[in-house]
């Protein structure tokens, strides 16, 4: 099972508004320089991000995206759910009317494992905790090569 570059490109885009943590918008061409984002794939992106209200935008000529919350309040599930939809890795562990078997299959029990699993995952990590991770991750230098 693969998370899709729309699940995975929204966690890093997000991740990098956090990181800006500024009460001032953030373009997404300099979100699209930093994370080698197409800037028109960005677009898309935040335009579900800010339906699910996750984000928020800014008009004007100081205008462009902000956390709608703080990092904290912010959990991977929301942004992952607002990308990619249920996190089941398989239709039937969220409804059982599709398919027949359901009642006694115990391959679909083990499809429900994976999706409490990454539910745990998923809702125990907020966009504040990459935020840490990220400020403690590589020295100050490898950050320095890797923006230049």
């Amino acid at each position: 099972m693969n998370i899709s570059t729309k699940g995975r490109y929204a966690v890093r885009a997000m991740l990098d508004l956090a990181l800006q943590s500024s009460d001032s918008p953030t373009l997404i061409k300099d979100i699209s320089k930093r994370q080698e984002i197409s800037d028109l794939y960005l677009e898309q992106l935040f335009n579900r991000l800010k339906t699910a209200g996750l984000l928020r935008s800014v008009r004007g000529p100081k205008g462009g995206f902000m956390l709608s919350r703080p990092p904290v309040e912010i959990r991977l599930i929301e942004i992952f759910e607002a990308m990619e939809g249920p996190v089941a890795p398989v239709d039937c562990v969220d409804n059982t009317t599709l398919c027949a078997r359901a009642d006694y299959c115990v391959t679909r029990d083990v499809w429900a494992e994976m999706k409490k699993a990454m539910v745990r995952v998923l809702e125990s990590t907020t966009l504040q905790d990459l935020v840490k991770q990220e400020n403690g991750k590589g020295s100050s230098e490898d950050k320095k090569k890797h923006d230049q």
